[in-house]
């Protein structure tokens, strides 16, 4: 049965429900998960601060190339979440099972990057290790939604998120003081980026619960114990799921990844090249700082209207980019608007599909909304590196934008007919 056997107490952890309880917004589990990614984040933007420079300035890759290269990133994973879910959800609720041989997996790629030196072998080791983030997304959302009370998920989401980004933020410090210190800098980051990982992995197994107990408001369906895949793609004929997955996919077609604009940003903002590690940092300190509390103000209000809300916010930031306003003082405003966009959209989204789907479903219904946000990024990586290649990143990064704001239009009035006040 999906539904945890009340009498294992040992192996099962409940919400703590009692009034005036912090718990009761932020369990335990979600603070266990918290800490995996965030050592996790440390190990990966770690490689991804210094990834755009090494095949561009380092290995002489074409825009077009590390395009690919960033797709691969972002969309590889893709392929695989859903499967990931599904496993994950089946077989008496696996979700540690599966996050920890996704963690596993990244941890095992990174000190790999050590005998990759040609965009084949980049590319193949990225693909795996994006396989691993694709296998542990969605167990480990369900797990946090699975864990917590429902009118207290975009707090909670925003909690792991922040902790997730704290990673994010102390990752590129690392990276820079890496490559700081050693001759071989970027061989050096890879390698000590591999033994943080398996820490995170370490973290998991031993303070992570194999089971735990949904809340007792939460939405169950009667289910086969061993659901067919067919079953949890079947989720997308609930209407509130397609919605959402419909929006995500279509606004994430127009959102320029993360590499790209911080590319751009050195490129217009003058910045010398062993700086452009620290970019990162800006986007995660306002994600750090606003994550809980844009969690719990979506809560309040609406998930659906902050999540676009937030891609109005993105929006600002490339018109900034845009502008011919330069500088330092330009930089760290596109900065603050990037941060304040994942800190409204990311844990936000995820908290909104929760109340999307059945407690029995919550692994695949994530992946679903994943998946179709993964995919569209991917396509606008490849999209964006050959726009850049052929027109420049100025030009791209316009037609981008333009693209961007006739997105959030529509999807504005497709979440208009389900649009939800957060129980």
């Amino acid at each position: 049965m999906y539904l945890a056997d009340s009498r294992s107490t040992k192996a099962a952890v409940a919400p703590d429900t009692r009034p005036g309880r912090r718990s009761a917004a932020v369990p335990g589990t979600v603070l266990a998960l918290g800490a995996v990614s965030l050592i996790t984040d440390i190990s990966s933007e770690m490689v991804t601060a210094v990834l755009p420079l090494y095949v561009v300035a380092g290995l002489g890759l074409s825009p077009l190339g590390f395009g690919l290269l960033d797709g691969i990133n972002n969309g590889v994973g893709a392929l695989v979440r859903l499967a990931g879910g599904h496993l994950a959800d089946s077989g008496g609720r696996r979700h540690k099972v599966v996050a920890g041989l996704g963690y596993g997996l990244s941890a095992v790629c990174k000190p790999l990057l050590l005998l990759a030196h040609t965009l084949p072998m980049i590319s193949a080791v990225l693909a795996a290790d994006r396989t691993g983030k694709g296998l542990r997304t969605a167990p480990r959302d369900a797990m946090i939604s699975l864990a917590t009370q429902s009118e207290h998920r975009g707090r909670a989401f925003g909690v792991h998120r922040a902790m997730d980004t704290t990673g994010a933020l102390l990752g590129p410090l690392v990276a820079f003081a890496v490559l700081r210190a050693t001759v071989d800098g970027y061989d050096a980051v890879f390698a000590v980026s591999g033994c943080v990982a398996v820490l995170g992995v370490l973290v998991l197994v031993l303070f992570v619960p194999r089971h735990i107990v949904a809340p007792a408001d939460a939405v169950r369906l009667p289910e086969p114990a061993r659901p067919a895949l067919r079953d949890a793609i079947g989720l997308l004929r609930r209407p509130e799921l397609r919605r959402l997955t419909v929006c995500a996919t279509l606004l994430g077609l127009t959102t320029v990844s993360d590499s790209f604009l911080y590319l751009l940003l050195q490129r217009e903002g003058d910045l010398p090249a062993h700086l452009f590690p620290l970019l990162p940092l800006g986007t995660a300190a306002v994600f750090l700082l606003l994550a809980v509390p844009l969690g719990a103000l979506a809560d309040r209000l609406s998930r659906r209207r902050l999540f676009l809300a937030g891609h109005g916010v993105l929006l600002l930031g490339y018109g900034l980019v845009l502008s011919p306003w330069h500088g330092v003082p330009a930089v760290v405003a596109v900065l603050v608007l990037h941060g304040t966009f994942y800190a409204a959209t990311d844990g936000v989204l995820a908290a909104a599909t929760a109340g999307a789907v059945p407690a029995q479903h919550q692994g695949a219904g994530q992946a679903l909304v994943g998946t179709g946000q993964a995919l569209a990024r991917f396509t606008c990586s490849l999209a964006f590196g050959a726009a850049w290649s052929l027109w420049g990143g100025r030009t791209a990064l316009a037609v981008t934008a333009a693209a961007l704001a006739v997105s959030a239009v529509v999807a504005s009035f497709v979440l208009r007919a389900t649009d939800e006040v957060p129980a």
